[in-house]
């Protein structure tokens, strides 16, 4: 099993945590790119439209007779042959998302914390507490953690307290998040993964359940 540091938030070690060889020891490139898909899928908003000749102004009566006329025969004004008729098979809201297995999200998930544990970019924290709810002290606690850009801090619910809540809310690119809220799309895009330890431990736990028996026997 690997082993990370854990360190205290002024960026002192005061700890260390074991890693699960099969949650952190390998990386599906394929599986990460169809999480990410999916999630990027789901956020899609879908709200182009067209009008149809349903939903366009205009009068819906004939405007001649068929036959006599010598014109070419039209029965409406909203026609789509005509400027200003409705849109034939034009966008309509819809949804882009689609069903995607949960085993596949979870080995995503095991594989973006690898990814992030072999950048080096997993820190694990003893704990997220400090005196005052002030952005001032997060911010330098992040810059102490080396984490200048952008920020995941994943807290356990039962830890998840005040200071912490109104300390990191105003940091702009930093975002705060359960341990059971965690997509892989949510660690891929942020440059820095913080984790406090009763954070990571539970998510560690709940991963080993997920993994399947041939990879355990693999790895092992």
């Amino acid at each position: 099993m690997a082993n990370i540091d854990v360190v205290d938030l002024g960026g002192q070690k005061v700890g260390s945590l074991e890693l699960a060889d099969e949650i952190f020891g390998q990386i599906n490139e394929a599986l990460l790119w169809e999480a990410v898909k999916h999630y990027r899928a789901a956020m899609r908003q879908g709200t182009a439209a067209t009008k149809n000749r349903k939903l366009v102004s205009g009068s819906g009566k004939k405007l001649w007779k068929q036959k006599g006329t010598g014109r070419a025969r039209i029965g409406s004004v909203r026609s789509p042959l005509w400027r200003h008729g409705g849109t034939v098979h034009g966008p309509q809201p819809r949804s882009y998302d689609y069903a995607f297995p949960r085993k596949k999200l979870l080995g995503a998930l095991r594989s973006a914390l690898a990814s992030k544990f072999a950048d080096g970019k997993l820190t694990v924290v003893e704990s997220f507490d400090l005196s005052e709810p002030k952005t001032k002290l997060y911010r330098q606690a992040l810059d102490k953690l080396e984490a200048k850009k952008t920020a995941l801090l994943v807290e356990n619910g039962q830890s998840l307290g005040k200071n912490l809540l109104l300390g990191a809310r105003n940091l702009p690119g930093v975002e705060l998040m359960l341990n059971n809220e965690v997509h892989p799309y949510d660690l891929l895009r942020s440059e820095r993964v913080i984790f406090s330890r009763p954070a990571i431990e539970k998510l560690q736990e709940s991963l080993k359940k997920s993994v399947p028996k041939g990879r355990k026997a693999q790895v092992a």
